[in-house]
């Protein structure tokens, strides 16, 4: 009996894997992406329906957060225009950015573009560029389908791939419950799941390379960092660093992606 469970955990392993067209890698796919951005696109709607979401209207800070998602997007749509795998798959993307009155200091982006940033945010990325840092990065991770393979590597070892592939199509409570706790939205679901420091990397570097392309000093993302990492010394540290972990390397490796990011840099107006 443990036999056929090794055997087969590992075809579902082998046959759930798939290459990411972004990074590169191969990664642990079990859902279906389209399944996966039906269901973000019911839970953004309904979340932005029990949430005080900030009009563009006569808000600064909500036009900022339009205008950053806008030129990150269009910068990447136009990075990846000549790559038609990559280019597909965006097409599929409907983006929507909004504010959202929470002192929560938290930013996420769901599969099929649909981006929250957190008004407690606000008061540590301090300017626009260094917000586009934050937003860039999880865009990153949705690019990246890194909620993807966190669902995945979840559920692998229980065997349970097919019947939540079912439930995320059924938009079932309990996918709902692992959806949110993949794309770290809400502590009340449970335990989040933290991303690895592979997927961490990633978005990382992507995301300094789309908030540059889009015209923002990426620069801008290390002493935004520090602030976060000094905001996390309190007793209850930003809900941000419940998935993504402030550590001391951190810093080192935005340092060492630094120089790749600033060859793609050119300040708007320039």
């Amino acid at each position: 009996m443990k036999r056929l469970f090794v055997v087969a955990s590992l075809l579902v392993l082998l046959t759930g894997c798939s290459r990411n067209a972004i990074t590169g890698r191969s990664q642990l796919s079990l859902f279906n992406e389209a399944d996966i951005q039906s269901m973000a696109a019911t839970e953004y709607t309904q979340f932005l329906s029990q949430n005080k979401v900030i009009s563009t209207s006569g808000s600064k800070d909500a036009e900022m957060v339009r205008r950053v998602g806008q030129r990150l997007t269009a910068a990447i749509n136009n990075f990846y225009a000549n790559q038609p795998d990559i280019a597909q798959e965006l097409k599929q993307y409907k983006w929507e950015y909004n504010l959202v009155d929470s002192k929560e200091v938290n930013a996420w982006c769901m599969p099929g573009g649909k981006i929250v940033v957190y008004t407690g945010l606000l008061p540590i990325t301090q300017n626009e560029a260094a917000l586009a840092a934050v937003v860039g990065h999880e865009i990153a991770h949705a690019l990246a389908k890194h909620g993807n393979e966190r669902m995945s590597q979840a559920t692998a070892q229980q065997l349970g791939g097919q019947a939540l592939q079912i439930a995320i199509a059924n938009k079932t409570p309990a996918a709902q419950n692992l959806f949110m706790s993949a794309y770290g939205i809400g502590s009340q679901v449970g335990a989040l799941l933290p991303f690895s420091r592979k997927q961490e990397l990633e978005a990382d570097r992507y995301g300094l390379i789309y908030s540059a392309m889009a015209g923002y000093n990426p620069q801008e993302a290390i002493p935004l960092w520090e602030r976060m990492a000094k905001a996390g010394s309190g007793q209850k540290p930003p809900e941000i660093l419940s998935t993504h972990p402030a550590e001391a390397t951190r810093i080192q490796k935005l340092q060492e992606l630094m120089p790749e990011a600033l060859k793609y840099y050119k300040p708007v107006g320039k």
